[in-house]
């Protein structure tokens, strides 16, 4: 997990910039939202290419008594890192056969389960460890991906109390994830929602006294209380961008998103109308024009997808992408204007300047802004601002 720790002096090639204290907000308004339930900030993928060990940090600061990932590699990372509090608790859920359960379990991860070959892994881990594993039963209440299919639920739950009451297991918590609510009126949801009750009912009637039941993901924070339960796992939220813009705007919510993505231009000519621009001439200059040469490309992240309609402020106004997205660069047309070489080329941020946001580059690349943001590659320096200062220690302020 990569991090730069301050700006630095000389001029970059391309940056993202993460505004630390957008994140801390944002991680505060969520926790308002949902006020009865203790808020998981997801850190999975690098924290959606934000780089988690900071964010980390700073949603824990900010009130984040959870933190998520994906992979154990990404959870046993986070533990690692001696600027996080020792008892932040710390779940990860995408597991295969062999994988590095013991070091999970002496670590104080929280681990998922959503199968009998799952279960006995990890029971067979904490044997070896000597310590009980603490195992979160996910049910798959309707998404379809990872989780326990309702007719085989009572079965893993039974074997799961049979391990805890060997001393092997602690049933920490019992979850599920929602497969739509991102889209308003989705009949799924409520029907996830009723079913997520009935196999909760069905493990607690038989012993589990799980510490929380959640199902909730950023869509579900924003916008349905019924789900919210002991705790709300928020992912892109946190990052200050909307699940859906159906749902609304991150404005709407009350939320700013966390990262700017620039780049300084690297060449800017003169050429004649008709000039082919790029691999495959997908466009010609309408007449004589200046362009501009943008020195990222999809090896950055930057979606092919976006060839031709991407869109960039240069010079305070926007322009668009002008032929196809090369590995390492790709240009603009300048339309006359002539900026220095060197100028600030904004691809996407919070939109403060008038700069396209990364839902204006998911719209031109027929994508999600999930994707724009994560995507972006670790040649892309991360340059963190607005930090907290010092001498604070995590976990302390609001």
């Amino acid at each position: 997990m990569s991090e730069t720790a301050t700006a630095p002096t000389a001029p970059l090639r391309a940056r993202a910039e993460i505004d630390l204290a957008a994140l801390r907000a944002n991680v505060r308004t969520l926790r308002a939202l949902a006020p009865g339930a203790a808020l998981m900030a997801v850190m999975k993928s690098d924290a959606y290419g934000h780089g988690a060990v900071r964010c980390a940090r700073e949603a824990v600061r900010a009130g984040a008594g959870w933190l998520g990932t994906a992979t154990p590699e990404e959870a046993l990372a986070l533990r690692a890192d001696p600027g996080l509090p020792a008892d932040v608790r710390i779940m990860c859920w995408l597991w295969t056969p062999g994988g590095p359960w013991r070091e999970a379990i002496e670590a104080g991860l929280d681990v998922s389960v959503s199968g009998m070959w799952a279960l006995r892994e990890v029971v067979a881990a904490a044997r070896a460890a000597g310590r009980p594993a603490r195992v979160q039963l996910k049910a798959d209440t309707g998404l379809g991906r990872n989780g326990c299919q309702p007719r085989d639920w009572p079965g893993l739950v039974g074997e799961a109390l049979r391990a805890e009451t060997a001393g092997l297991v602690r049933i920490t918590g019992l979850w599920s994830h929602f497969a739509c609510a991102d889209e308003p009126g989705h009949p799924s949801v409520a029907a996830q929602l009723a079913l997520f009750r009935e196999m909760l009912a069905h493990a607690e009637e038989r012993g589990a006294r799980p510490e929380v039941r959640h199902i909730a993901n950023s869509p579900a924070t924003l916008t349905l209380p019924d789900s919210h339960f002991d705790l709300v796992r928020t992912g892109i939220a946190v990052y200050g961008i909307s699940p859906s813009p159906e749902m609304g705007s991150a404005a709407d919510f009350g939320l700013r998103p966390v990262m700017t993505l620039s780049a300084s231009l690297a060449l800017v000519k003169h050429v004649p109308g008709g000039h082919g621009v790029s691999y495959g001439h997908r466009y010609l200059t309408p007449g004589e024009t200046t362009l501009g040469l943008v020195p990222v490309g999809y090896a950055d992240g930057i979606p092919r997808h976006a060839s031709g309609t991407g869109p960039v402020l240069v010079g305070g106004k926007w322009r668009t992408v002008a032929g196809r997205v090369a590995m390492d660069q790709f240009v603009v047309d300048l339309g006359g204007d002539e900026p220095p070489v060197g100028s600030e080329a904004v691809l996407f941020g919070p939109g403060d300047r008038g700069e396209p946001t990364a839902e204006d580059w998911a719209q031109a690349a027929g994508t999600i802004a999930y994707e724009i943001v994560t995507r972006i590659g670790t040649r892309v320096p991360r340059v963190y601002v607005n930090g907290e200062p010092s001498g604070q220690e995590p976990g302390d302020g609001n």
